[in-house]
């Protein structure tokens, strides 16, 4: 997409992506986003599951894919003649997501722990395919729970975390802030130029539906670096690393879900 054409670049316009070399310094490498260490505190925000109101189905999305594709209902996906049938349909997904509608509510993961007896999140690891084991039928969830999806946080979650976030900026909504796609998100692969666009906290809103990815950004951080946000390709939740204040307000809210991880701080 040609940058004149993005309904985002008017607010977040492009800038360079040395803007990233001090999360380069700090973290390592970004290419499925800058993960940074406490600052001095961290938490992270879980990603929304849900689930129907008549509950799971005794039946995975897995073996209802295969008896689609039994009866013909559905095509194998292929490519170039390469059969893409292969592996377990776990019913997850990649990129931004929503709530579902009607019929549907919000699962909390606390609340799926306790009915499975998995934890929240295993020790030593990271929200992500790996929780809740008891939950799927060799890998795969059961039709009525929609799992969060990688890479991204769900909408509802992205407004309300930037909701605390202008509650406890330096400037509120005039916050000046960065944000970083990494390049596995974007059409437009590209390594060496980094994605880095710069706006107020109180325009955010517009990052989630950024045509150029089905993303919402890798990071978003204040430029006065007080706290940083960082959503990794391969995770299904956020850490916010910032000062012990933000992090209260998060664990504290009725609306977001987070949890404090002390194996990954």
């Amino acid at each position: 997409m040609r940058e004149e054409s993005n309904p985002v670049s008017g607010l977040w316009p492009l800038v360079s992506s040395d803007a990233t070399d001090w999360l380069l310094e700090l973290c390592g490498d970004g290419v499925t986003g800058f993960m940074p260490p406490a600052m001095p505190d961290s938490v992270w925000v879980l990603n929304a599951m849900y689930e129907h109101e008549r509950g799971p189905t005794g039946v995975s999305y897995h073996e209802y894919r295969q008896a689609r594709l039994a009866d013909g209902s559905v095509r194998p996906d292929a490519f170039a003649g390469i059969d893409l049938e292969v592996g377990i349909a776990t019913g997850g997904g990649l990129g931004r997501a929503q709530h579902p509608g009607r019929g549907w509510r919000r699962l909390r993961w606390a609340e799926l722990a306790r009915r499975t007896g998995d934890p929240v999140v295993p020790d030593g690891l990271l929200p992500s395919l790996r929780c809740f084991p008891s939950a799927k039928r060799e890998g795969s969830w059961p039709l009525g729970i929609v799992p969060p999806t990688e890479g991204s946080l769900d909408r509802d979650t992205w407004n309300r975390l930037i909701s605390v976030l202008t509650e406890h900026g330096p400037a509120g909504p005039d916050t000046p802030c960065l944000a970083y796609y990494n390049p596995l998100m974007l059409a437009a692969v590209d390594f060496d130029n980094l994605h880095v666009r710069a706006g107020r906290l109180g325009d955010a809103g517009l990052l989630y539906d950024n045509p150029e990815a089905g993303f919402s950004p890798s990071n978003l951080w204040a430029q006065d670096r007080s706290w940083v946000l960082c959503t990794d390709y391969d995770l299904w939740g956020t850490k916010l690393a910032g000062p012990p204040a933000l992090v209260e307000a998060l664990l504290n809210d009725p609306e977001i879900e987070a949890v404090r991880l002390p194996w990954a701080p």
